[in-house]
């Protein structure tokens, strides 16, 4: 499971989390949702800030694809958020940035070209802690089959997550 840099300073707050994937409608909005409903669940909404991007800005302004919040509606979970593309000033700004994908990562990277933020951006696959993957697959161009596999290693990658953080808060 991925571990969180360092223990989160005493005056630090709130710990920033950033999910990304490619157009920032199915896999990181899901991944926000679902960790906002998660981090209000434990008591920590004051605590721990969520946002998601994508790195093209196709989508900018847009919401969810429907059917990625059908399928998180089923769950339970209210919808919400607008698309938006990364920017360097977010690698900054936010304590941990996690990737849907490889190839999520890469941008990142490219974005970050003096390497500086390196350390805090990770894939959101090395929180999981029932599921075994490589990364979060895109259900774009799939069946609901695949909105659901993202929504179940959104939820495990997302409970490991909130896991990691609680054992790092002072």
């Amino acid at each position: 499971m991925g571990k969180l840099l360092h223990p989160m300073p005493a005056d630090r707050k709130p710990f920033r989390v950033l999910f990304i994937c490619m157009g920032n409608i199915c896999r990181s909005p899901a991944a926000e949702i679902v960790f906002r409903r998660q981090v209000a669940e434990a008591g920590l909404a004051g605590a721990i800030e969520i946002d998601s991007a994508g790195t093209i800005g196709y989508h900018a302004g847009k919401g969810p694809d429907p059917r990625m919040a059908d399928t998180l509606r089923r769950r339970g979970y209210p919808i919400a958020g607008r698309s938006r593309q990364v920017t360097g000033h977010d690698l900054a700004d936010f304590d941990l940035v996690l990737a849907a994908d490889q190839e999520n990562l890469a941008d990142l990277h490219r974005l970050d070209r003096s390497g500086v933020h390196r350390g805090k951006v990770r894939l959101l696959v090395d929180y999981c802690v029932e599921k075994q993957a490589t990364h979060v697959p895109d259900p774009y161009y799939g069946g609901q089959r695949g909105f659901e596999e993202v929504a179940d290693l959104v939820e495990d990658a997302c409970g490991g997550l909130l896991e990691e953080i609680r054992k790092s808060m002072p």
